[in-house]
């Protein structure tokens, strides 16, 4: 007869079956499109993903950590540290933590340790080298360097714009004459003409041309797009041809194909085939498809969403939806990972976070050297990350956003980009490519500097003390699952204390759950094994409480007093910094203060500044550094907000990575055909300094920019044409100058970056560009959807 153990330990086994399954019917309905998702989830697929990944891995937890490994009885074991090595009779049930069960099982014999004769294996030794928590908590360094390699391959891998190369021009085939409309199938049958029998004929004279004989045509499956012949010899180049209509390719080869029309037979495409010059040409792909290579080289790369890492701090989108007053769509993944941290308290920070594992790297290169500048672990500075959460918290519900200062993941990202990339950048691509660094970039590096500083202080001191994503999983933790214990046979030999890297073990060897990661180093290095990662209400053999003494009580009426104090400074601190960037911020309501160009797709101003987290991540991913980060020209509000900087750089007619990798929605993700018609802003000529306006010689290249570009924004005009006594224009007389038709400007900037390049930089006939790109009202379309 089963005992009450088992049968518990199966109805854990059977929920997470159930768990597990129904996040697969969601994932299924999803992926399906089923009449139910959309009823139940609507739109917001990544909320419907959110919950599927939650159920499975909670499923998946909870099936393999519900088995009996012969300790105390507990119902939900979560440990995965190494045990100390301890001696004994026999070789049987040696490893009772699930990465030791399963090493042992994958992993020959000469590998592992013998615990009878109390021999290290290869496995041991080589943690051993590694280090003290490497040896107590593999799974947690193998993660934390795991998610570390992640976040710099996103950004540096999937972010670097550069390996994106433009489309080569279409294949063409050239002289195909129409011969009829087959009536039972409505197929157009094309034919060649007898004088392009040869070969050779196919070869186009421009050397861009990649089509050199018919063999695609033959072995072309899918669209194909006809144009008439004449129209596309008279044409300078393949994106000047207006196509008649695609055709889907079902049958044929060589000497004749068989086209079935997509879409309507329209009276345009009947005359088209039939009172045409008569011979026309097959293009693979459409000649004047808009040019896409950045924004399809990113979306090939970005496997995963490349902000990852942002989306699941929580501060940065729980911050952004308060100080917005608006759904942010990473406040999904944001619950996601709070949820997970129920099952692992405060795991983002023991095994996932990017920042936290660079501090660990700089402690133990630099910050370990000296000891001189420690402080001891209980002083005034041990709440700093609650009061600063609380003050970015009030800071945003007065709708002014600075969690970007201080959360991990832009903290991290910000420091990437402003010291790391430039040298990447100019190492791989010139020097010369890379922009002057500002006062803003400056104080970015001082603040991480600091970050990393305050390791010589205590290791880790900003995630213990300071970080306040981490104050919002110790606040998280108040609804965890799981705990640390301590057994009875604890022999109090302080081995916990001295390796925990969060101070979250009192001086009885208990817990301080609200800093505990689960991080298990301490299980690792316990001689006694009386360390266990159980279900919270396990009290089962557990030691006595408060022995040695802690001299920790609950909140009295000194702790409550402190508690009120930095409660009450954190709100008016939280205020004070709001007002303050209101009253020396952007001053959207004056006219004349600045109006930076921001991105295509970017949010109206007011929401911009509430929801841009500062992170730098569109930098990265910006061609040609287009987008640069605003200095003290706004104040605080602005600070490394992203503008275009139209003077280095215009706006790629191919790329819409910035919205695609926006962690908040402040830059939306347009696809490239809205990116295409999205207006940034307007470009202005300036008549005074213009050189056909002002008379003092030709030029048309912001012209030739806006049309190589494919805008066609830009035509010409005469001015300065003198006239005789009779009132004629004198020949050869005056220049064509450029006028800007507002309609069809976009804002990109092209125009600018080659008359400033040229005009001003090179020849030094100006001392700014002529023509300049300006924002606000009426110029630029910045909507919410």
């Amino acid at each position: 007869m089963l005992n009450s153990r088992t049968l518990r330990r199966a109805r854990y086994r059977v929920l997470a079956f159930a768990m597990c399954l129904l996040g697969s019917v969601i994932v299924a309905a999803a992926l399906t499109k089923h009449d139910a998702f959309h009823k139940v989830f609507g739109d917001r697929i990544e909320i419907a993903f959110s919950i599927a990944g939650v159920l499975i891995f909670s499923a998946v937890l909870i099936f393999l950590t519900t088995f009996e490994f012969g300790r105390s009885r507990a119902l939900l074991r979560m440990e995965w540290f190494v045990p100390t090595m301890r001696k004994r009779k026999s070789n049987l049930a040696l490893s009772w933590t699930l990465p030791g069960r399963v090493l042992r099982m994958i992993t020959p014999r000469w590998v592992q340790s013998e615990h009878v004769t109390k021999r290290r294996g290869l496995l041991r030794k080589t943690l051993r080298r590694l280090g003290r928590s490497w040896l107590a908590s593999p799974v947690r360094r193998v993660c934390q360097s795991v998610c570390l390699v992640t976040f710099l391959a996103l950004f540096f891998y999937v972010c670097w714009p550069y390996s994106a190369k433009p489309a080569p021009p279409p294949l063409t085939s050239s002289n195909w004459a129409f011969e009829t409309i087959d009536e039972d199938t409505g197929y157009f049958v094309l034919a060649r003409s007898p004088e392009s029998n040869n070969a050779s004929d196919d070869i186009e004279s421009s050397e861009e041309s990649s089509s050199v004989t018919d063999d695609w045509v033959n072995d072309r499956k899918g669209t194909l797009y006809v144009a008439d012949e004449a129209i596309a010899r008279a044409a300078s180049r393949d994106e000047d041809v207006t196509c008649i209509a695609a055709f889907e390719k079902v049958g044929g080869g060589r000497e004749q194909v068989w086209l079935n029309l997509q879409g309507e037979l329209t009276p345009e495409v009947m005359d088209a085939f039939f009172t045409g010059s008569g011979s026309f040409r097959l293009y693979e792909r459409e000649p004047q498809a808009w040019p896409s290579h950045y924004a399809n080289n990113l979306a090939d790369k970005e496997i995963v969403h490349a902000e990852t890492f942002l989306i699941i701090d929580p501060l940065v989108s729980i911050s952004t939806a308060i100080a917005s007053r608006s759904w942010v769509w990473s406040l999904a993944f944001a619950a996601v990972i709070l949820i997970v941290c129920v099952l692992i308290p405060r795991g983002f920070c023991g095994y996932l976070c990017p920042l936290g594992t660079t501090i660990d790297l700089f402690d133990w290169a630099i910050g370990s050297r000296t000891k001189r500048f420690r402080v001891p672990g209980d002083g005034w500075w041990v709440h700093i990350k609650y009061y600063l959460l609380a003050g970015t918290l009030v800071a945003a519900v007065c709708g002014v956003l600075v969690s970007g200062l201080f959360s991990a993941i832009p903290v991290i990202t910000r420091a990437m980009l402003f010291a790391v990339d430039p040298l990447v950048s100019g190492s791989t691509r010139g020097w010369h490519l890379v922009p002057a660094i500002g006062w803003g970039q400056v104080l970015s590096l001082v603040m991480f500097a600091a970050v990393l500083g305050l390791g010589f202080l205590r290791p880790r001191f900003w995630c213990k003390y300071v970080c306040p994503s981490g104050a919002v999983f110790s606040l998280g933790n108040l609804f965890r699952v799981t705990e640390r214990k301590v057994e009875s046979s604890c022999i109090n030999c302080n081995k916990c204390v001295e390796i925990c890297p969060f101070d979250a073990i009192k001086p009885d060897f208990t817990t301080r759950t609200s800093d505990c990661t689960m991080c298990q180093s301490c299980g690792g290095v316990c001689p006694t094994h009386a360390i266990k990662f159980v279900e919270r209400w396990n009290v089962v053999e557990l030691k006595i409480e408060d022995d040695p003494p802690t001299h920790e009580t609950a909140l009295g009426r000194r702790g409550f007093l402190s508690l009120a104090a930095g409660g009450t400074a954190a709100s008016v601190g939280g205020i004070t910094i709001a007002a303050t960037a209101k009253a020396f911020g952007a001053s959207l309501d004056d006219p004349d203060s600045v109006r930076p160009v921001r991105p295509p797709g970017s949010v109206p101003e007011k929401e911009f500044l509430e929801m841009c987290i500062r992170c730098g991540e569109c930098f990265k991913a910006c061609p040609n550094n287009v987008l640069q980060p605003e200095g003290f020209e706004q104040g605080l509000e602005g600070l490394w907000a992203p503008l275009v900087n139209a003077d280095w750089a215009g706006c790629e007619s191919s790329c819409n990575a910035c919205g695609q990798v926006c962690p908040t929605g402040a830059i939306r993700p347009l696809p490239i055909e809205e990116k295409k018609v999205t207006r940034m802003g307007l470009a202005i000529v300036n008549e005074a300094t213009c050189l056909p306006y002002a008379g003092t010689g030709d030029c048309d290249l912001c012209v030739q920019e806006c049309n190589a570009a494919g805008y066609h924004a830009i035509e010409y005009t005469q001015v300065g044409t003198q006239t005789d006594e009779n009132g004629l224009p004198i020949e050869g007389t005056g220049f064509l100058a450029p006028i800007v038709l507002e309609d069809a400007c976009v804002g990109c900037g092209l125009c600018q970056t080659r008359c400033y390049a040229v005009n001003v930089k090179a020849e030094k006939l100006l001392e700014h560009s002529a023509i300049v790109v300006e924002a606000g009202e009426g110029k630029e379309d910045r909507q919410m959807k």
